[in-house]
């Protein structure tokens, strides 16, 4: 819909409010522009969607009170773990290529200009990217569904982070945040802001990492009788 605006300025008039959102948000009518756009979109929601589904994967083990039945399985705890993580893996590589595969289609029936491969390649591995940044974050609230024993807890601890993460980063320390890199990483801060760097991005690999461990090890010593 920003694309569709932004590619007639009379048209955005005629939008109003609308139009004027579209302007704000940066982004240029071309292909290059409503790539940047659609992994910014990936980054600031990919938290919340790949979060959900890391704790939908856990969580629901013990609000359906399955979790005892799964580890009675002759399985090892970390397998079922790895296995769940795995999924979550799985479900945030489709979606985003889901969104991008979607974001070709639309911007190829929109007619926009400045076409290229190495444009649209780049755009293209900025969103994945972006889904993968944003999908390493996502592995804390998998523990705190655990340790919550089920989702509700876990939902709350997403929304305070998803809280936190615009505050660090409109302070200007985003980079210091896991949870902020990714919109950085997008480019969807003020222009003035420096991009998180290999530092930003070590850093969310290193949460990613350790909200998996941490997850592994709790599922392997919590007292599962309930």
């Amino acid at each position: 819909m920003f694309m569709f605006i932004l590619a007639d300025p009379a048209r955005a008039r005629a939008f109003g409010l609308l139009g004027a959102k579209a302007q704000l948000s940066g982004a240029g009518a071309d292909w290059s522009g409503y790539l940047a756009l659609l992994a910014q979109a990936v980054a600031v929601g990919g938290l919340g969607l790949y979060g959900m589904i890391a704790i939908w994967l856990f969580g629901r083990e013990f609000s359906d009170h399955t979790a005892t039945d799964l580890l009675a399985l002759p399985t090892s705890r970390t397998a079922i773990v790895a296995a769940k993580f795995t999924i979550a893996a799985h479900w945030a590589l489709l979606l985003a290529l889901l969104l991008a595969g979607l974001g070709l289609l639309i911007g190829t029936l929109l007619a926009l200009p400045g076409w290229s491969g190495p444009t649209v390649g780049d755009g293209v591995a900025r969103v994945v990217a972006a889904a993968a940044l944003a999908a390493l974050t996502s592995t804390p609230l998998a523990l705190a569904a655990s340790v919550g024993r089920g989702y509700l807890a876990a939902v709350g601890v997403l929304l305070a982070i998803v809280f936190t993460a615009q505050v660090i980063a409109a302070l200007g320390y985003g980079a210091a945040f896991p949870w902020s890199v990714p919109a950085l990483y997008a480019r969807i801060a003020d222009p003035g802001q420096d991009p998180p760097g290999l530092a930003g991005l070590l850093l969310v690999t290193a949460t990613g990492a350790a909200g998996a461990v941490t997850t592994a090890l709790w599922w392997n010593r919590a007292d599962h009788t309930r």
